[in-house]
């Protein structure tokens, strides 16, 4: 049987995903704050324990993506290159090592989801906008004084909503998502109340990295209590600032840090 990922078939044409490495090029809009640790530490299954520094940080990152394996013909037929996605990372501790760790995110595409099983991000469907920068018309240019909104909704509640004005040139676009992602891997076992199957801690990254400038702004950001989410639960105490910047990404796997009994 061929294909990387299900469904895997005589011919592999069927799997939702190619092979890694995947690409990546989009537009990164993040707004970082301060939440309660507490909270933090809830989302923090063992090994895994609070970042050392800023316990707290939080950085909601909206995502215009485009896609694609070693081949690029996605690019071609942009229905399998193009979606959107907006994460939650927080920052833990492992080892005497600090990591990322995107402990919420949804997106809008089926084989973004797929993906995320692969690489242990929680993926789940979500309705995601954001506002593209063009250098004509009415859309914002990357300069000081542009205004961009974004949007988050999941199962026809919104989630959160966010404002950013840029007002100059940025150094980085923010620290909370600026290490080696530790991700939980699990697969639940087939009989009732069997516990994990499968679970192993992993560390990903990207293998390589292009960015174009970063911009700064002020920001404003909201977020809404639904019956099936708990974004809201990370509440936002301190806003530390917003963020936007056009990046370029390749992922192509990742080691295990640990086996687990379950999680």
């Amino acid at each position: 049987m061929a294909g990387f990922f299900y469904p895997r078939t005589a011919t592999g044409q069927a799997s939702i995903v190619p092979a890694p490495p995947w690409f990546y090029s989009g537009d990164l809009l993040t707004v970082e704050y301060r939440t309660d640790p507490a909270r933090v530490a809830e989302l923090l299954p063992e090994p895994l324990s609070l970042a050392d520094e800023d316990p707290g940080a939080v950085a909601l990152i909206w995502a215009d993506w485009q896609s694609c394996s070693t081949s690029r013909e996605e690019l071609l037929d942009p229905v399998r290159a193009q979606y959107k996605e907006a994460f939650v990372v927080v920052r833990c501790a492992f080892e005497g090592r600090t990591y990322s760790r995107c402990v919420y995110i949804w997106v809008d595409k089926d084989f973004a989801i797929a993906r995320g099983i692969h690489q242990g991000y929680p993926k789940k469907l979500g309705s995601i906008w954001q506002t593209r920068p063009h250098p004509f018309g009415p859309a914002p240019r990357l300069a000081p004084g542009a205004a961009f909104g974004a949007t988050l909704a999941a199962g026809d509640r919104r989630l959160a909503e966010a404002v950013l004005s840029l007002t100059g040139e940025s150094a980085t676009n923010g620290f909370v998502n600026g290490h080696p992602m530790a991700h939980h891997r699990v697969l639940p076992g087939i009989g009732r109340g069997e516990g994990d199957a499968h679970a192993e801690l992993i560390e990903s990254g990207a293998s390589a990295f292009e960015g174009g400038q970063a911009w700064r702004g002020d920001v404003e950001l909201r977020l809404f209590d639904a019956p099936t989410e708990e974004l809201a639960r990370l509440e936002v105490h301190e806003l530390i600032g917003g963020y936007y910047r056009q990046v370029g990404v390749t992922w192509d796997g990742g080691r295990r840090l640990a086996e687990l009994p379950s999680v």
